[in-house]
């Protein structure tokens, strides 16, 4: 999305593979984490100012995580952590993951 700032993790669903297998399966590879589909957070288009004509449809899921354990970079990540909610607006975040997170009640401010 935007090297250098901080994301949630997701990519593209596979072709023959449900929208919950997606969420999990891009959780386990961009962070070593396994866990379990949970209801829909909200939507987000992104329309590309890098690509012209690239539309992303965002659908973010609330994830109930299997086993805690510190996550580990995926191959597309330089680093993978745990952030508290309080200090995630502090972060340099990818574009439109604060504004996101903050009209789906996820975090109070955006600084």
């Amino acid at each position: 999305m935007a090297a250098g700032s901080g994301a949630l993790p997701g990519g593209r669903v596979e072709v023959g593979e449900t929208l919950a297998e997606a969420v999990t399966r891009e959780l386990r590879e961009e962070t070593g984490i396994d866990g379990v589909c949970g209801s829909l957070i909200g939507v987000v288009e992104v329309l590309s100012e890098v690509t012209p004509g690239e539309h992303v449809v965002v659908l973010a899921h609330r994830v109930s995580i299997l086993e805690s354990m510190e996550p580990v970079a995926g191959d597309d990540a330089a680093e993978a952590r745990w952030v508290d909610l309080s200090e995630v607006a502090d972060f340099r975040l990818a574009p439109g993951v604060a504004e996101f997170l903050h009209d789906h009640d996820i975090i109070a401010t955006i600084t």
